[in-house]
Parts: structure tokens; sequence; C-alpha cells
């Protein structure tokens, strides 16, 4: 089994129910403890796969490396264990934990039928859950970048726009 940093939580009906949640992670917001909180109110342990530098590619890459991601992942509350992706199959940490749930967040790019197939396929059970988006106007990485860039940009002097 994999290393995790806590006990888990009491278990539902005499067996643990075990959620996955996915991402990249980078600059943590509010949207991403809402993603992890609801995953969490979902099962008894929450797993976390955040992904490596080298796999993201349907976006820019990372501002914080995988590793400094990662811990920051890891020291949220409701995170039970935070692990890396594989670098070359995304589905092996998935079939080592065997999760009976995989979250999706809002802003995905994953089908969640085309998930399904995929983990059918592989002999895996697990039920997808697409999580709803949190409600505020920086609850993305990419937003709170563009308004960094806005307000904080070189052509802007630090404290006016705001």
């Amino acid at each position: 089994m994999l290393p995790g940093r806590r006990q888990p939580h009491a278990p539902r009906g005499g067996r643990v129910i075990r959620v996955v949640a996915t991402g990249t992670f980078d600059i943590l917001h509010p949207g991403h403890l809402y993603y992890l909180e609801e995953s969490r109110r979902l099962g008894d342990e929450l797993y976390v796969i955040v992904a490596r530098d080298a796999n993201v590619k349907h976006k820019p890459r990372p501002i914080l490396p995988e590793d400094q991601r990662l811990r920051m992942v890891g020291a949220l509350k409701p995170v039970d264990h935070a692990l890396l992706g594989d670098l070359h199959d995304m589905f092996k940490p998935i079939t080592e934990i065997g999760p009976d749930i995989i979250t999706l967040g809002f802003n995905q790019h994953f089908s969640e039928e085309g998930l399904r197939q995929k983990l059918t396929d592989r002999g895996l059970g697990a039920d997808v859950v697409r999580i709803s988006g949190y409600p505020g106007p920086l609850a993305s990485s990419s937003k709170i970048i563009e308004h960094i860039l806005n307000t904080r940009g070189p052509t802007r002097p630090a404290g006016e726009g705001e």
C-alpha cells in the first residue's frame, strides 16, 4: 500500500471508501481547497495525485515545481495521502490505490464517460464524479496569474490598479 501520513477515518458501513482527486495544483487557491474538501466528503480517505511537471501538456507548464506542489497539497487538511503521478501511465497510481470514487474538477479536460470506460477497460470499477466550481472571482490559477499581470505587471507599479 502507498505510504500515508494520516490514519484513515472511521469507515462507513465497515469498509473504507477511497477517493482519488487529481490535478496540477499550481498556485494553490480557494478553488483547489473547495475541490479537495468536496472530494473528501465523498469518502473516508482522500488520495491526491499531483501531476508531474513533464506530464502537464494541455496548458502552460506549472510555475511551481512538482515537489513543491506535492508538499503544499499534502499539507492540506482534507488530504490523507498525496503522491506524484506516474511519468508514463496515469492509471498506475490509480490501480495501486484501488479507489471507489475518482473526482474531477469543474475545469479538468477529462470526459466522465470516457474516463469511466478507460477504468472499466483496466478492470477498475471506480465511480467518476465531477465537482462543481468554487464561486469566486479568483478561483483558478490562470485567473490569479492574469490578475497579477494586470495589476502588478511590468507596466504598472506595485499598488496601482487595486
